[in-house]
């Protein structure tokens, strides 16, 4: 639904002044520096000033409890939209494994208990494929963009590959070290930043962004409000 929702939006859109996102950040939602940062990075050289969590003051925790990866990104980037009234993107992804029935998906960051390590979380989901043939799965991201009104942008994408038997590679986090992506010839793990940016699930999805950034910058700028200006009469 989101998805058809931003196909018909950006379709409509004019060639009108993005003067408005000159002046208006976006917000990452998230305390994560890395994350912040690769964003940064992929949208440098658009004219917008970009903030995450970091920046501003405590703010409630969004409870992640949707049924799938587009859910969750929409309830974090409307929630932090709403609060701190600019445009805000979130992300949500995870690992969906084909013998698993597509577990661990929304679960991934909690599939071997609340704070586990990544490590745990490579063993937890090895010892259920143990004596597994079907080692098939795909990491899924989901980037949700939406503005304080509660309109939303959404990108998607996903990397397929196979879960190994045993970890390799010291590289990236949470289930790379496990997750075989055969073009490559290399787990995730493995690669180097730049190699998996340009294959990953998240990649994709912000490369997706990035190509039609403009006419993102001219949609915020349509649906944030303009400050009225008045004068003071003494």
């Amino acid at each position: 639904m989101l998805k058809k929702q931003r196909i018909l939006m950006m379709s409509d859109l004019s060639a009108t002044s993005n003067d408005v996102m000159r002046h208006t950040p976006l917000v990452i939602a998230t305390r994560n520096p890395g994350k912040t940062a690769e964003i940064r990075d992929v949208l440098k050289g658009f004219p917008i000033s970009i903030k995450d969590l970091n920046d501003f003051g405590p703010i409630p925790e969004v409870i992640e409890d949707g049924a799938s990866f587009d859910e969750n990104a929409y309830k974090k980037s409307s929630f932090t939209a709403r609060i701190l009234g600019l445009p805000a993107l979130a992300d949500d992804s995870g690992l969906c494994v084909d013998a698993l029935g597509g577990a661990p998906g929304v679960f991934s960051a909690r599939f071997a208990g609340e704070n586990a390590t990544d490590a745990q979380k490579c063993a937890r989901l090895l010892e259920a494929l143990k004596g597994e043939k079907n080692r098939s799965a795909a990491f899924e991201c989901v980037i949700s963009l939406a503005v304080p009104t509660g309109a939303a942008l959404t990108y998607e994408a996903r990397c397929e590959g196979i879960i190994l038997e045993a970890p390799m590679g010291a590289n990236g986090f949470g289930y790379d070290p496990v997750f075989y992506y055969p073009p490559l010839q290399k787990t995730f793990a493995q690669l180097t930043r730049e190699e998996k940016s340009r294959v990953s699930h998240r990649g994709k999805a912000l490369a997706e962004l990035k190509e039609e950034f403009e006419k993102v910058m001219i949609w915020i700028g349509q649906q944030m409000p303009v400050q009225e200006k008045f004068i003071c009469k003494t």
